[in-house]
């Protein structure tokens, strides 16, 4: 399988776990803001499948308003954590094209998008919600640690073309998160359920967890990727 990375940006450097037998499967996987793809595929490593290929992209160094303008990885500007905080849309929708990016090339490669997962942490795990509701293709599932669904407000029109109608989304929160706050999680997963088929949406919250993954929400998300992606 041959395909030129450097006509997609982000994949000229991303980390990437493969298979350790054929690949007939992806999941792509976006960090938080001012993390790299280093400690996600560390992450994804511990509960991989040999027939999945796992790609974790890093985000491009720019100023953050929310950081007092200090230049760090982000996928795009964030101005505020709240629900009703100005957001950097044409950034955004740059991102989510970017990924798309890199879902047309494993396509290219042979794996097809019922065959890909999309997801991540924080700023990747908004990310991976707006990238795959707006995607042209029908994706295998979304994984949603952490997170929010960036542009709400658009939802569900955003999604109209609704060819992800169906799509399975697992979404994780820590209850003691004091960045994004677990109540902002359960707005997103009820706005989710506007969007796509409601019995399609896992929302679950781990007690005492702050804004981070643990054990038992790894194993979930490892059962989530086998039921999505079995062998085949």
């Amino acid at each position: 399988m041959c395909g030129n990375n450097m006509s997609v940006p982000l994949l000229a450097d991303a980390v990437t776990v493969s298979g350790a037998e054929r690949e007939t499967a992806a999941v792509i996987f976006l960090h938080g803001l001012g993390d790299t793809g280093h400690s996600w595929a560390d992450a994804l490593s511990s509960i991989r499948l040999p027939y999945v290929k796992y790609i974790c992209p890093h985000a491009p160094r720019i100023p953050v308003t929310l950081n007092m303008k200090m230049v760090m990885p982000s996928w795009f500007d964030l101005m505020g954590l709240t629900p009703d905080a100005p957001e950097d849309e044409a950034g955004i929708k740059k991102a989510a094209e970017n990924i798309k990016a890199i879902i047309e090339h494993e396509m290219k490669n042979g794996i097809p998008p019922n065959r890909i997962i999309l997801g991540g942490f924080s700023q990747g795990g908004a990310l991976s919600l707006y990238t795959a509701l707006t995607c042209q293709h029908q994706l295998a599932g979304i994984v949603a640690l952490s997170c929010w669904l960036p542009l709400h407000k658009a939802f569900p029109q955003a999604a109209s073309n609704g060819v992800n109608r169906d799509i399975a989304i697992l979404q994780c929160h820590g209850e003691m998160d004091p960045m994004i706050p677990v109540r902002f999680g359960a707005l997103t997963a009820e706005k989710l359920k506007s969007v796509v088929t409601p019995a399609k949406v896992q929302f679950k919250t781990y007690p005492g967890v702050m804004h981070s993954s643990c054990p038992q929400e790894m194993m979930a998300v490892k059962e989530f990727i086998e039921k999505l992606l079995p062998r085949i």
